[in-house]
Formats: C-alpha cells, sequence, structure tokens
C-alpha cells in the first residue's frame, strides 16, 4: 500500500489506504511493523497533556513529549498540544498497552514529524516547490504545514507582487497551495510563493487596452489608487476621495505599458461587494517540483524584478 508521505496534515485523513490501516488492531499492527505515518483526529487532551486519539478500531494515546519534534531540543509548549484537538494529526503506531483495562495504541506524531524532516525537508533547497497546507494567519504573514503538521513561514511580502494588507486578503486557514522553498538553514525553514503565481507578462496577457474589468482596491496613495487585476498585476488609477481599500471596483483599462511594468486604470464603478474569484496564472503544473530562478519584469522593463534560488 502506497500512503501520500510527507504531505501536510489532514491530506491523508480520508484516503482509503489509511482508513484499511486504522480498521483494525491487525490493520495497526501492520502499520506499525511497516513503518507507515497514519493520521486520525485528535479527540482530547487531558490535564497533563495527552492527547486521544480516535483511529476507529480503539483508541490511540499521544504523550506530551512526543507531540511535536523540535529539531533544536526544545519542550513543546502547551498551546501547541491543546490545539491540536479536534484536527487530523499524523503519527506512527509505536506500540500498546492497557489503560484502565482498555488496549489502546501508543503514538508519536515526533517521530512522524522526525522521519518528514530527515527523510524529505532537510534534503530540500532552495527552489524547490512542495505542497503546503495554511494553518495560521498573522499581519505579518502565514504560518503554513509544509509536511506532517511541520510549520514554516510565508511572509506577506511572499505572497503576491500585489500588496495585500492582511494575508487573509489572500488566504483562508485550510487552503492547500503550493510554495518554493526560500531558505533552508537547517534550523528553519522559509517559503515564498508569489514566484509560482506568474511573471508580469503572463498575468498582462490576461487584458488589453479598452476593456473594463473587474479589480480590488489594495492600496490608496496621495498620488493614486492601486487596484489589483490578479495576485501578481495591480494598476494605477488616479486619486479619488470616496475610494476605500478593500472595495470592488469596475476599472477600464486605459494604457499597458510594459518598459514601465504599469497599467494605467480608470475606476469607472466601486462597491463593497462580494469577493471576486481571484484571477490566477499557475505557470507551474504539479509535476514541476523545482525552479532555478524567476524573473517578473518583462525584457527591456527599466527595473528588474528577479528571484534568484541559491
Amino acid at each position: 500500500m502506497h500512503l501520500c508521505k510527507y504531505k501536510p496534515e489532514g491530506i491523508v485523513l480520508s484516503m482509503p489506504e489509511n482508513r484499511e490501516y486504522l480498521s483494525s488492531e491487525n490493520g495497526l499492527i501492520r502499520a506499525m511493523n511497516e513503518g507507515v505515518i497514519l493520521e486520525a483526529m485528535a479527540v482530547r487532551c487531558d490535564a497533563n497533556y495527552t492527547l486521544t486519539v480516535d483511529l476507529g478500531c480503539m483508541l490511540g494515546v499521544i504523550d506530551r513529549g512526543d507531540v511535536e519534534y523540535d529539531r533544536t531540543g526544545g519542550d513543546t509548549r502547551d498551546i501547541a498540544v491543546i490545539t491540536r484537538v479536534g484536527k487530523a494529526v499524523c503519527f506512527k503506531v509505536m506500540g500498546f498497552y492497557y489503560q484502565d483495562g482498555i488496549k489502546v495504541a501508543r503514538l508519536s506524531r515526533k517521530e512522524a514529524q522526525r522521519e518528514c524532516y530527515d527523510a524529505f525537508l532537510s534534503d530540500c533547497i532552495s527552489g524547490d516547490i512542495i505542497d503546503a497546507k495554511i494553518t495560521h494567519l498573522e499581519n505579518f504573514g502565514a504560518f503554513v504545514d509544509i509536511g506532517c503538521g511541520i510549520i514554516s513561514l510565508l511572509s506577506i511580502d511572499c505572497i503576491s507582487v500585489s500588496r495585500i494588507s492582511h494575508p487573509s486578503d489572500r488566504f483562508s486557514v485550510g487552503d492547500r497551495i503550493r510554495v518554493a522553498i526560500k531558505s533552508n538553514d537547517g534550523e528553519r525553514i522559509y517559503v515564498t510563493h508569489k514566484e509560482l503565481l506568474g511573471t508580469w507578462e503572463e498575468n498582462a496577457s490576461m487584458f488589453s487596452v479598452g476593456q473594463t474589468v473587474a479589480g480590488i482596491v489594495r492600496s490608496i496613495e496621495d498620488y493614486g489608487i492601486f487596484v489589483e487585476l490578479t495576485p501578481n498585476l495591480a494598476g494605477l488609477a488616479e486619486y479619488r476621495s470616496d475610494i476605500t481599500v478593500g472595495q470592488t471596483t469596475a476599472v477600464y483599462i486605459k494604457n499597458i505599458i510594459p518598459e514601465r511594468m504599469k497599467l494605467k486604470l480608470v475606476i469607472i464603478d466601486a462597491y463593497k461587494g462580494e469577493n471576486l474569484p481571484v484571477r490566477e496564472i499557475r505557470p507551474y503544473g504539479d509535476d514541476v517540483s523545482h525552479i532555478d530562478s524567476w524573473l517578473y519584469s518583462p525584457k527591456g522593463s527599466q527595473r528588474t524584478i528577479e528571484t534568484v534560488f541559491n
């Protein structure tokens, strides 16, 4: 059997192979002997910060020290344990014992994460493209699960070229995305996303002069209003005092100037509408696992915007 190894937590949960391993004690024993990483729901946490996991055929227990793998050797924080309740957790089956006369499985999320890091993440280099899942949003960026619950930071400036005021402008908790490894120093892994959303030319090719299209007001400056047309493309409209950040707009495309990476827009209408469907260019398919560099700016542009992955 083949499970989707080293993916963000929650992906394996509903897979038939995972359910089959969890369907009986013999299945759990087989998973233990084969070293398979499984997933199930954590249903409660006791006063000693021990997690109980519903395996279906029996209960499993993850002791506090087995909840999280910290490569620096730090102690597991209380919040890291209690926030697992009600969510899918990955684990390896380590054995069985009796608790109050009932047989339970001893599980370790820590060992699943250790294997994920040693066998997968430790070998990732800058430019590698991997799956991720949004777990938490802060003003400065999004925290993402990059495998078996191991968390990385996607800073707000790496989310898209178009400026946003908060990561919630782009993502919701639980979203599954692809990210590129920005740096991996052996202790912390940082990721980026904007390089996977197309160049200026690729995004601008979706539009033409004379069109009226929908956009979102992302920032207002004294010299004009930036309206996002795609996550990696925004244009500038003249300043208007009746416009606010976050409004949906209908904009007329007055001019497209590749050498200056500019779109000149005219705001026709603006309102607080429902969220627009996001227009995205995704030039890399699921089969692309690495990029060496990304040149956002078009040839002949007056300035260069580029990411070179070391």
